[in-house]
């Protein structure tokens, strides 16, 4: 099948249900249900953006992570999450900065290839890649829930008024923590099984992935620790929850960026 009719039509649902979303959720404060039409496109939309991954992804020589799949993956994989959760309004409100992130990804690996295939590998493998890259999607939307939460306060401390299609800070703030505390253990345990198998660090070019890695798990243990034990929220808790995912896009697109598109290596 070809995969520009439907990965155009997606980038079109993508784009008419965040537009449907921001005006229904600034009008009403309501959230996108499964049972409205907007709720069907955004299922749609997911529907046929995987269908447009999956060839790019998955071909007989192996599994192709490229920075372009890559990221349209993990835009995918993003999107999918807070579609799951939209009964939550913190996350529905999302919707109208996620959706269009996930067109543009899409976009971008239509119109640009740049193969980077993993052999087939073992079980152990593909549930280490499967896991670290769910972690960093439920990360990615926590960091967009603190980027909100610093949004908000600055205008309150400004004597603004917050734009209403945002949730209450507290609900804000316990979504960030809870999506955070879930990450954290499914990259703890995809980590755990990268370490176990892993073949050859320098062959195959790992070791800044696994610096930056480790430093990103240190920082989101030292935030749910703190948070456990001495309550930390607010700005603190915002600029851990920030750092620790910046760790980990450098990790993983900042080293695709190098090796594949700079250095052109694998």
């Amino acid at each position: 099948m070809h995969t520009m009719v439907p990965g155009v039509a997606a980038i079109a649902l993508y784009l008419f249900v965040a537009i449907q979303s921001s005006r229904r959720i600034a009008l009403t404060g309501g959230t996108v249900s499964f049972r409205t039409m907007t709720g069907g496109l955004a299922l749609l939309a997911l529907v046929g953006h995987a269908v447009t991954l999956y060839p790019m992804a998955v071909t007989n020589s192996g599994i192709n992570l490229g920075i372009f799949s890559a990221a349209s993956l993990v835009a995918w994989l993003i999107a999918g999450l807070t579609v799951v959760a939209t009964s939550r309004r913190a996350l529905a409100s999302l919707l109208v900065v996620i959706f269009p992130f996930a067109a543009i990804a899409l976009g971008t690996s239509l119109l640009f290839s740049h193969p980077h295939i993993l052999p087939r590998y073992s079980t152990g493998t593909a549930l280490h890649v499967g896991l670290s890259l769910v972690a960093y999607a439920m990360f990615a939307v926590a960091a967009l829930l603190g980027l909100y939460l610093a949004f908000a306060e600055r205008r309150l401390k400004s004597h603004h008024p917050v734009m209403r299609f945002l949730p209450p800070l507290s609900d804000m703030e316990q979504t960030m923590f809870q999506l955070t505390a879930i990450a954290f253990l499914t990259l703890s345990s995809g980590l755990l099984l990268g370490f176990i198998s892993i073949d050859d660090i320098s062959g195959q070019h790992l070791a800044h992935k696994i610096v930056f890695s480790i430093l990103a798990w240190i920082t989101f243990a030292v935030l749910l620790a703190g948070r456990h034990l001495w309550h930390w929220r607010g700005r603190r808790a915002v600029h851990l929850v920030l750092g620790g995912f910046v760790l980990l896009a450098l990790g993983f697109f900042g080293s695709k960026v190098a090796l594949e598109l700079i250095l052109e290596r694998a």
